[in-house]
């Protein structure tokens, strides 16, 4: 059974708009999922439905099983017993999740003492333990969150995330706004931990050469549906959908002069979630769309060997090597 099993879930906002739509992740104990896509893609938000924490009057519809047991369904005192013990979430911007007025000890103190019943003073010791754990002295229990560097604060998230052996770890943009020294010591921090304590990890980030390099598989979502999945190094080198080649192909590769002196990036912008266009929502910024695009959506699809695309040019019976051979369809007309 998988440690995570999303199905067909569906998300919309009391406005009307489709944030969520039709997504299913899987995920096993010790393994480390990527979550890619433009900012509206719908990456936080389903991150945010994994444990029910999107505001009140959202719709979400689907399955969400926790070690088997659906997240959708529980009772409100079973959901807060399952937030932190069970699966916990690493928020992006770490100065603005942690409290300005009470000390870091004290934060990641208290989902122990309310999870496990621990003694002030056991939770105290626990916290300067996780601190070790990631890294910082023990007496950084003491310090205030504004007296943290930028690197600091994301590891107290981190140690926050640890305090109650949660099975499965979100993390969502967790290096966003730090150096990049610091974004590869808190990236290999976290594979540590993942390894060490067989965790189930969610990566969410626009850098598909973080998600590369730290996940073993990575989906790409766009207007709220996954539209690629596959092993993470087979996505960000050959994607098989045009979307996440546009992704891919926008950071420049070290090495490579082409992708230096003429980096390539994709117009436009995700569409409105409340006003999605018809057929396939990608096809208006689509460099390959075929008529058929603006009139037909597109599902996941056979790709190669564990692999999925959801697009018209990749054939069901694609083999191993990639998508089955085929004559390359003519784009509709006016497509650059």
């Amino acid at each position: 059974m998988s440690l995570l099993d999303v199905r067909n879930l569906e998300v919309t906002y009391p406005a009307g708009a489709a944030a969520v739509r039709g997504a299913g992740l899987t995920l096993a104990a010790g393994e480390k999922l990527g979550i890619a896509g433009e900012s509206g893609c719908g990456k936080t938000t389903l991150a945010l439905a994994l444990l029910r924490l999107l505001p009140s009057g959202t719709r979400v519809t689907g399955e969400i099983l926790l070690d088997g047991e659906d997240v959708l369904r529980m009772k409100w005192g079973r959901v807060r017993a399952v937030r932190w013990a069970g699966a916990s979430i690493v928020f992006q911007g770490a100065m603005h999740s942690l409290n300005p007025v009470h000390r870091v000890g004290d934060q990641i103190a208290e989902p122990v003492l309310l999870h496990r019943r621990a003694t002030p003073a056991g939770a105290r010791k626990k916290a300067g333990e996780l601190l070790e754990q990631v890294g910082l002295p023990a007496a950084r229990t003491g310090a205030y969150p504004h007296e943290l560097s930028g690197g600091q604060r994301q590891r107290v998230m981190i140690a926050m995330a640890l305090a109650c052996d949660p099975r499965l770890i979100v993390a969502d943009e967790p290096t966003t706004a730090l150096d990049v020294m610091i974004q590869a010591q808190i990236l290999r921090l976290i594979q540590r931990l993942v390894s060490e304590q067989d965790l189930g990890l969610i990566m969410i980030s626009h850098d598909l050469a973080v998600l590369a390099d730290t996940c073993d598989r990575l989906a790409v979502m766009y207007a709220g549906r996954v539209v690629e999945e596959g092993p993470a190094r087979q996505v960000y080198e050959d994607a098989r959908h045009p979307y996440g080649k546009a992704l891919s192909e926008a950071f420049p590769r070290i090495g490579d002069p082409g992708s230096r002196f003429a980096p390539r990036g994709l117009p436009g912008d995700p569409p409105d979630p409340a006003a999605l266009p018809p057929g396939c929502a990608f096809h208006p910024r689509c460099p390959v769309a075929l008529d058929v695009c603006a009139s037909r959506d597109q599902l996941l699809r056979p790709a190669g060997a564990d692999r999925r695309a959801a697009c018209v040019h990749v054939t069901a019976g694609a083999g191993p090597g990639g998508a089955a051979a085929q004559e390359e369809p003519e784009p509709r007309s006016g497509t650059p």
